[in-house]
């Protein structure tokens, strides 16, 4: 593969009541630390400009059974409500991973239209959850040439891929495992990462915390209200996992995301037919991509494009319609190699429809770091490779013989023709070090009403089936608002005007619909 498309490649990788006065931190819980606000690093001021955050560090347990022992750092970013009068409290951000940075999230979604109304309610926070970034980063020590380029595996055409998959996904959880000489990795959870919110909340000193949280951070929202209920207040969840953590299943159901959501992008390909050639109908659409992603499985393009990682691209395209564009040019590049002297790596890098900064989401979305070279990206993407895995893999155990994996591809080959032998082959899990040091947080639906989920219909990442298995789980403590749209993300940046309405309405308001709500598109 080419340098400048893994730098692309990699650059892809990755949601009650009245006005309430600010309230002290309740009694009992560990002494607040004082936090000092600062000007945030460049990139995260660069970001959120015309607005201006402000960061400050905050000391967590590195292991929570131990409090009082080792400490780690999350960097933290507030833009301050500028209205008092109508200030209600703090809203909390997660944009997915986990592994991507958090901390520009509210400049970016305040960027995009997020209401003026929610930004006078709420100071918003970002973060870099632990692990992450200018939070106390940690590291598997991964380079370019172990060949480890994205968190959803490649596509394997055969029992011999996955074998072949099978000896990188061994080598990345053995240089994890070296890697890591202070033991901190196996305290990079989902249930540490909501203990961490709950330590943000008291450190800014509000006796409860509302939060929005998109792919991942469905995931995080949900474990965070069902192991804080008592200090959690106003909770969105956007573009959903089905549980509070991503585990196998949950990874292959993105292949039935693709099979729903890729008819979206053929309607589109084949009204612009004139333009670039896919197929005159949606249908001629889908049987280019078939043909296209054979043809590379036997010669790969000329830039090193093989078939896997035609497949993984259009995957990470589907995440809004405004990447369609991008989409089309990178097919019609491939299909016509000499046809144009410019890669069409430079199309391969989406804007991602959760995340400022990454395709976030739960898997596919690594990284914020775009590079120019692989020299230059190494750290960052390392770093958010690093924290997925940790997570992932520490979150729940994965199955660990390779028969196992080669059943899931042949089965989902089949299922799922598009994408299915990606998703269900082995990843680093299969070879983890650790066993989980705690079960996943299970799903509380005893506690308060007030968790608002958000789900558009066709989804590549996250399929509107895992909102239905979480609504669920949550009972009576949520409820669902389903967007007839395709992407993924949308609370603002889906562009569906009754679900925005409807959750500004609850967060701003505390409104919550009667019943599950479905929005036209």
């Amino acid at each position: 593969m080419s340098r400048r498309r893994g730098a692309a490649l990699i650059g892809v990788l990755s949601l009650v009541g009245a006005l309430i006065a600010v309230m002290p931190a309740k009694a009992g819980e560990p002494a607040a630390a004082e936090l000092k606000w600062a000007a945030c690093p460049a990139e995260v001021n660069a970001k959120t400009a015309p607005l201006t955050a402000q960061c400050a560090s905050l000391p967590v347990p590195l292991d929570y059974s131990d409090p009082g022992g080792a400490q780690i750092s999350l960097l933290v970013s507030r833009i301050a409500s500028t209205k008092p009068e109508k200030r209600r409290g703090i809203l909390l951000f997660n944009p997915g991973g986990p592994g991507g940075s958090g901390l520009d999230q509210p400049g970016f979604l305040a960027n995009k239209g997020l209401p003026v109304s929610v930004m006078d309610s709420y100071d918003l926070i970002g973060m870099d959850t632990r692990g992450v970034g200018h939070s106390t980063p940690m590291s598997c020590g991964l380079t370019e040439e172990i060949g480890y380029w994205a968190n959803v595996p490649p596509y394997a055409a055969d029992d011999a891929a996955v074998t072949a998959q099978a000896k990188i996904a061994e080598k990345v959880a053995e240089r994890c495992a070296a890697h890591d000489e202070q033991g901190q990795l196996r305290h990079l959870t989902t249930a540490n990462m909501a203990r961490d919110l709950d330590r943000i909340r008291a450190a800014l000193g509000e006796r409860k915390a509302s939060f929005y949280g998109a792919s991942y951070g469905s995931a995080l929202g949900a474990a965070y209200v069902s192991l804080f209920p008592d200090t959690t207040d106003r909770i969105v969840v956007d573009s959903n996992l089905a549980d509070t953590h991503l585990d196998r299943d949950s990874l292959r159901r993105f292949a039935r995301g693709v099979e729903e959501t890729f008819p979206d992008f053929a309607r589109w390909a084949a009204a612009r037919h004139g333009s670039y050639g896919l197929g005159r109908t949606p249908a001629q659409v889908r049987r280019t991509y078939f043909a296209l992603a054979e043809r590379l499985d036997k010669t790969p393009a000329p830039d090193g494009t093989t078939g896997a990682i035609f497949r993984f691209l259009t995957f990470a395209h589907l995440y809004g319609d405004i990447q369609y564009g991008a989409l089309a040019r990178i097919w019609q590049s491939l299909l016509n190699p000499g046809a144009t002297a410019t890669s069409s790596a430079s199309a391969a890098t989406p804007a991602s429809a959760a995340t400022p900064a990454s395709a976030a989401t739960p898997a596919s979305a690594a990284t914020a770091a775009t590079a120019a070279t692989a020299a230059t990206a190494a750290a960052p993407v390392d770093n958010a490779l690093t924290v997925f895995l940790a997570v992932t893999c520490n979150d729940v155990n994965w199955p660990e013989d390779l028969a196992t994996y080669r059943r899931g591809v042949a089965e989902d080959r089949r299922r799922y023709p598009m994408f299915g032998a990606a998703t269900a082959n082995i990843t680093p899990c299969a070879y983890w070090k650790h066993e989980p040091s705690e079960p996943p947080v299970k799903v509380d639906r005893e506690g308060p009403a007030g968790v608002l989920m958000l789900q558009n219909r066709r989804d590549p990442v996250t399929p509107a089936i895992n909102a239905e298995l979480l609504r669920r789980k949550f009972g009576q403590r949520a409820k669902l608002v389903t967007a007839d749209d395709s992407g993924h993300g949308v609370y603002v940046l889906g562009g569906n005007a009754c679900a925005l309405n409807l959750t500004t309405a609850y967060l701003v308001d505390g409104t919550m619909p009667a019943r599950d709500v479905t929005c036209r598109s």
